[in-house]
């Protein structure tokens, strides 16, 4: 019979090695996460290799693949983790003045950037020694997936209809208006008609769910208002940009617009077509939701977003649906 030992047994620095191993299928990138030397990541790997009796990642053409083994032990070693974190960080223990806790956010990158800057600037102030790593959400993301695997801590997000698998909060709402060049015409004209909406140019992300649709092309096919979808960028972001010397225009968040109506030379204008507003929810597990560290994080985000409430948008004009 064999027995292995002591000093072969898997302790939480080879899971977590093992977890980011396969996640980064990259010694070098491992490395660079870990802020340590790649040798000292190949001696981990070549332990764990040893001690799980597989090869783990294997070389091909495209770089690193994980085996069959390693993708199947990959989610047994999150659960592990899971659980150590419950034991060792203790709820009753949390003091957010002295924590080096690391909080995980999923969040969508038009999510209005005064509302990330305010979270950042609070966790600076009140838990200078905390961690934040922000993930942005994209149509390819399983962020259920990497909530329950404990990947990510809480995700925010606009879903036309949120999940109902996990605990769920309205973190902010904010109005819907369109942003232009300030040299535009209707920025020159200060209003925009149903007839102009239609008639005009539209910069759009690509879409940021693959499974719903988004709320703006919800309410326009719901009134059955067309929309010229002429450039698709890439993130939220870049739009405001690509409207600087063009005629296109832009359907967004009124915090969103108002950030960068500050650094390009843009013009809100208010929507022609009565949109609702913009729900943005808090979304977390099970698994943390009586954890005192989450308590905390979870209610610092929504006092951020109660201090970010969007001011109402004046004479917003209502457009009855068409039958």
């Amino acid at each position: 019979m064999n027995i292995r030992r002591s000093d072969d047994q898997l302790d939480t620095y080879l899971l977590r090695m093992l977890c980011l191993l396969v996640t980064e299928r990259s010694v070098s990138r491992t490395a660079l996460k870990l802020n340590q030397s790649q040798p000292a990541v190949s001696l981990a790997l070549k332990r764990l290799r040893q001690i799980l009796g597989d090869p783990l990642l294997v070389r091909e053409k495209s770089g690193m693949v994980p085996t069959e083994r390693a993708l199947a032990l990959v989610s047994h070693a999150k659960g592990a983790l899971a659980e150590i974190d419950r034991m060792t960080l203790s709820p009753e223990s949390f003091d957010p003045a002295t924590s080096r806790y690391e909080f995980r956010l999923g969040a969508p990158d038009y999510l209005a950037p005064l509302f990330i800057a305010s979270v950042v600037e609070r966790i600076r102030r009140e838990a200078p020694g905390i961690r934040l790593s922000l993930q942005s959400l994209g149509p390819n993301f399983d962020f259920e997936r990497s909530l329950a695997e404990g990947e990510l801590d809480v995700v925010i997000g606009n879903w036309p209809e949120p999940p109902d698998r996990m605990h769920l909060s309205i973190l902010l709402e904010d109005s819907v208006v369109c942003l232009v060049a300030a040299s535009h015409p209707l920025a020159r004209k200060g209003t925009m008609t149903v007839d102009d909406y239609q008639r005009a140019a539209h910069i759009v992300p690509m879409p940021y769910s693959i499974s719903q649709r988004g709320t703006v092309d919800t309410v326009l096919a719901s009134h059955r208002i067309s929309r010229d979808d002429r450039v698709i960028a890439q993130s939220f972001a870049m739009a405001p940009y690509l409207l600087v010397h063009s005629d296109l225009v832009f359907t967004t968040t009124r915090h969103f617009a108002r950030f960068y109506t500050d650094l390009l030379p843009l013009t809100i204008l208010e929507s022609p077509i009565a949109f609702p507003p913009m729900r943005f929810y808090l979304l977390w597990h099970e698994r943390n939701h009586l954890s005192h560290a989450h308590r905390w994080i979870r209610r610092l985000l929504n006092e951020c977003g109660s201090a970010l409430k969007a001011e109402p948008a004046p004479g917003l004009r209502d457009i009855p649906p068409r039958k």
